[in-house]
This record gives C-alpha cells, sequence and structure tokens, in this order.
C-alpha cells in the first residue's frame, strides 16, 4: 500500500543523494581536474569518511535491508533512503510513495559550487552541464521523475545556450539561482532569450534553497558556544541563518515583476521550492505598496498588466515548510501559488508531510486544498508534465 490514498498529489520537491563521483562521467574532461580540485569535491570524498560511498552502495545490496524498504519508506532519510542514489531503485520507492510525479533536484550541486560568483567561468558553466547531463540520465528511468537542470546567470550568452541544451537533454525545469548575480539583475532584457526558450518549451523557471545570498558569517560571532545545527553538525541552517533564507528569491521575484519580465513572457511559470512561504502574503503586500507609492514616478509600473500580487497569482508558485501554516499562508496570498511538496529523502521533510499539511490545511475550502496538492502544480509545470500524469485515474480512485 502507498503512502498517498485515494487522491493525486504531485511532489514539488525530492532530491538525489549523490555519490563523490556523480559527475565524472558527465564532465568534459578537460575540466575534470580543476572540478576535482574544488574544496566541495574533496571534502564530498572524504565525509563522513575515506570509503563511505561504498559501504551505502553495499548496504543497498544487501537482500534483507531491501526487504525493509517499503516499511521504512519516509523513516529511512538520506543515503539509506531507497532510491537516494540508485536510479533503478527510484520507481519502486515512488510508487511506495504514491505521488503523480516528483520534481528531482540535486542536494550536492545545489549553488554550482560558489563558481557562479567569479574566476573560472567554463568551469562554471561545465559544472552545471555535468550536472543537468547527470539529472536527465538519471530520471530518464521513469517519465514520472522531472528532471531539474541548472543555468547560471553569470554570462547573457552561455546562460541562453545553457537553457537550449539542458532543453534538448529532456529537462522539464529549468533552476536558477535567486542571488543576484554580481554585476547585473537578473531582470537583466539580456536574460529574455532564456526566459523565452522555458517559455517556447512550456516549462518553469524554478528557485531552490541553496542558491541564496547567505547569512552575513559575523552573526555566528555573538559570544556563545556554536550552536548545533538541524542536522547535528555546524555546517548547515540554524535559528538564525534560517531566517534569510527566501530574502533573494523575494527580491529577484519583485525584480523580475517590476521590470517587466513576468509581462513580457506571461505563459512562462516561476516557482520557489524549498524557500518556505511565510514571507508570501506579506511580500505580495509590499511590493502593490511599492507600486501604488512610486507609480507617478516610474514609467516601469504604468507598463505592468496588473497589480504585483495578481501577477504573483498568475505566474508565481511557492512551497511552504511542513512546520508553517499553511492553510493561513493560502488564507492571506490565494489559492492559485501553493503547493505541496515532501523533500524526499531528505530530514527536513519529515516522517509524515501529508498528515503536517492536512492539519495545517483542516477548514480550507476543498478547491484551495485540490489546488495545493496537485491543481498548482500541473499548472506551474506546463509542458513539462506529461498529459497522462497529470490527473491518473488510478491514484485518485486508489
Amino acid at each position: 500500500m502507498s503512502y498517498v490514498q485515494g487522491r493525486i498529489v504531485h511532489d514539488a520537491d525530492s532530491h538525489l543523494m549523490e555519490l563523490p563521483n556523480c559527475l565524472d562521467a558527465w564532465f568534459d574532461p578537460a575540466l575534470l581536474d580543476a572540478y576535482h580540485a574544488l574544496p566541495a569535491f574533496r571534502h564530498k570524498q572524504a565525509t563522513p569518511a575515506p570509503g563511505w560511498e561504498e559501504r551505502f552502495r553495499q548496504k543497498h545490496q544487501d537482500a534483507t535491508f531491501r526487504s525493509e524498504a517499503a516499511e521504512n519508506i519516509l523513516l529511512r532519510k538520506n543515503y539509506d533512503a531507497l532510491g537516494s542514489f540508485r536510479s533503478e531503485d527510484r520507481p519502486a520507492a515512488l510508487d511506495l510513495l504514491g505521488f503523480a510525479s516528483q520534481l528531482v533536484f540535486t542536494t550536492f550541486c545545489l549553488g554550482n559550487f560558489g563558481l557562479d560568483e567569479g574566476g573560472n567561468i567554463d568551469l562554471c558553466y561545465g559544472a552545471a552541464q555535468a550536472h543537468n547531463r547527470m539529472m536527465t540520465d538519471f530520471c530518464a528511468v521513469d517519465a514520472r521523475f522531472l528532471a531539474t537542470a541548472y543555468v547560471p546567470l553569470a554570462d547573457f550568452a552561455r546562460a541562453a545556450s545553457a537553457a537550449d541544451e539542458a532543453i534538448s537533454l529532456g529537462a522539464k525545469a529549468l533552476l536558477i539561482p535567486s542571488r543576484c548575480p554580481k554585476d547585473y539583475s537578473p531582470s537583466h532584457v539580456a536574460f529574455d532569450p532564456v526566459w523565452a526558450k522555458a517559455q517556447e518549451a512550456g516549462i518553469p523557471i524554478l528557485f531552490h534553497v541553496g542558491g541564496e545570498e547567505k547569512l552575513n558569517p559575523a552573526y555566528f560571532v555573538n559570544g556563545a558556544p556554536p550552536v548545533k545545527d538541524f542536522h547535528g553538525g555546524e555546517e548547515n541552517f540554524t535559528s538564525v541563518s534560517f531566517m534569510p533564507i527566501p530574502y533573494s528569491v523575494m527580491q529577484t521575484l519583485a525584480a523580475m515583476i517590476i521590470d517587466g519580465v513576468m509581462d513580457r513572457f506571461p505563459r512562462l511559470k516561476f516557482g520557489a521550492i524549498e524557500l518556505g512561504a511565510s514571507w508570501l502574503p506579506g511580500w505580495m503586500r509590499s511590493m502593490d505598496s511599492a507600486h501604488q507609492a512610486f507609480f507617478k514616478n516610474e514609467e516601469r509600473l504604468h507598463r505592468l498588466s496588473a497589480r504585483p500580487s495578481e501577477i504573483v497569482r498568475r505566474q508565481v508558485r511557492v512551497t511552504p515548510y511542513p512546520h508553517e501554516d499553511c492553510g493561513w499562508i493560502i488564507g492571506q496570498s490565494g489559492e492559485e501559488i501553493c503547493l505541496f511538496s515532501s523533500d524526499f529523502p531528505h530530514v527536513e521533510g519529515g516522517r509524515n508531510p501529508l498528515k503536517r499539511f492536512g492539519d495545517s490545511l483542516a477548514g480550507t475550502p476543498a478547491r484551495a486544498s485540490a489546488r495545493f496538492y496537485s491543481e498548482n502544480f500541473i499548472d506551474l509545470m506546463g509542458e513539462g508534465l506529461a498529459p497522462d500524469l497529470r490527473r491518473s485515474a488510478h491514484l485518485a480512485a486508489a
């Protein structure tokens, strides 16, 4: 019996748990040595201890371990989870979960190893290319897996070329950083070819946690002992570093709305994934306030097709965290925007996301609930989601 019963649920956030050599087969050989010299790659090889990846490979080949996969589908996390790094196991994992489809993101490559910020532009785009080839190959095992491909915004022409190749590889969504590029706005007109390619292909532009501006590390110097993070270490999110996670996407999306990107590409959808959603209602109202306050003096505001909040409802989709009050967010921002996500197989997704979201949606109108679990995702994905997957009869009747 699958985790989801009697309804159609699309999952807007799932992940691979890559092994250290995950990109090697897909990298331009001329760039491989430079990639292996990156601190992130060396850290991946050595953590938690040299040879760790072989131990996980052997674990997933063990008959007893595999026989217990079904009863542990949401209990085993990260590398212990079924299908976390073996593509041949991922369809069985999705069968057990019961989701109609899953957007699939990297874990290791989030942020593109910091290469977008400058330095070796060839390595920046080479790493993105290798990631995109790896992701589309992994997801090719089953049409229900929707591969995301990364497009660095470090160079106008190369961004367009990267988008073109990603679409030709079969990517179902283009992932871009939410932080601002070094020398220009993400709303710059020179990026219009990227948005045009995505709109023509009928696939969305996505933002994901990991691509944002990080907290100023000085905030950690508070005269007290270091605080353990969500995973028990000292390298990930804490309650303070959690706070600025949505700031970059709020600013980037605001620039793209106000500078007319969404009006120039009215069929293009944008998704903010694993960036929370409690910020959504206030952000929408702040943009409407800015629109009203500056309307007299800014010609670009005159050209907008609607108030910013209305453009958000038309073209932006967002995943709340399971610990947020999803019902309140939908009530304040509109039923068109929010999406279900599991974060499988990451720890942050929890052991029962349907219950946590269901509890917060108690009292929400049935139409809004249906939009949250499936309809808004179908709208976001457009042509990236095959028609036979959108409202699968066998899932609705399960």
